[in-house]
């Protein structure tokens, strides 16, 4: 079986151990999307799923702080939290869990733990990154060349993260890449959420996309 190249980080199946999954069940509301994938002018209440890969090869520690909050194998985690910040051609962020404004979240080592490496690059689209709380965490600025990111220092982070929307090299070396989007269909959700954000990062309709359901999947 051949290797498999995460962003210039590689996974060989054979020697790392196997790859683990999760998934997010979402309800929101927001601009209903056609079969060619363009938004139209017509809002209404949706639902959808995310499946994730993670890259346990990688990252084990944020991967398995990830995997425990979906489950809420701990008594805590991602259900019922939402998307509380989301910037079109930018990113989606959530994992606040404990405050719903990015201020909160707690992971399961503890209320925040380090950066564990910066090996994955934010190099495309659809990749799941941790997301730094505290109170210089405000929208950041969107010009790669101002250095925009969401750190208030390397030891902040605890359940909160983002997934991209668009490359955003200029977070690497700044947030860990621990996993992905892993299929179209997840990345249709991923758009359709996209578009109930704002340049402030604000939510723009009445329902906040909210994470109904999430867990871990066996593949």
């Amino acid at each position: 079986m051949s290797s498999v190249d995460f962003n210039s980080v590689t996974y060989d199946p054979k020697k790392d151990p196997p790859q683990k999954y999760a998934y997010f069940d979402l309800t929101w509301e927001g601009p209903v999307f056609d079969a060619a994938g363009k938004k139209t002018d017509q809002v209404k209440s949706q639902s959808g799923r995310i499946n994730f890969e993670l890259f346990n090869s990688v990252t084990p520690k944020c991967t398995e702080n990830f995997r425990a909050l979906c489950t809420g194998e701990r008594g805590f985690g991602y259900k019922g939290s939402t998307f509380h910040r989301v910037i079109p051609q930018f990113m989606l962020q959530g994992g606040d869990f404990t405050r719903g404004n990015g201020t909160g979240g707690r992971s399961i080592y503890g209320d925040k733990f380090p950066d564990e490496n910066f090996k994955a690059k934010h190099s495309e689209p659809g990749l799941l990154s941790m997301a730094n709380a505290g109170a210089n965490t405000s929208v950041p600025r969107l010009n790669p060349l101002e250095g925009a990111s969401f750190t208030n220092g390397s030891s902040s982070n605890g359940s909160q993260f983002f997934i991209t929307t668009v490359v955003t090299t200029w977070l690497d070396g700044k947030h860990v890449v621990f996993g992905k989007v892993r299929d179209q269909e997840s990345m249709q959700v991923v758009r359709a959420i996209e578009a109930t954000g704002s340049s402030t990062g604000k939510v723009t309709f009445r329902q906040s996309p909210t994470i109904v359901d999430c867990g871990q999947l066996d593949a």
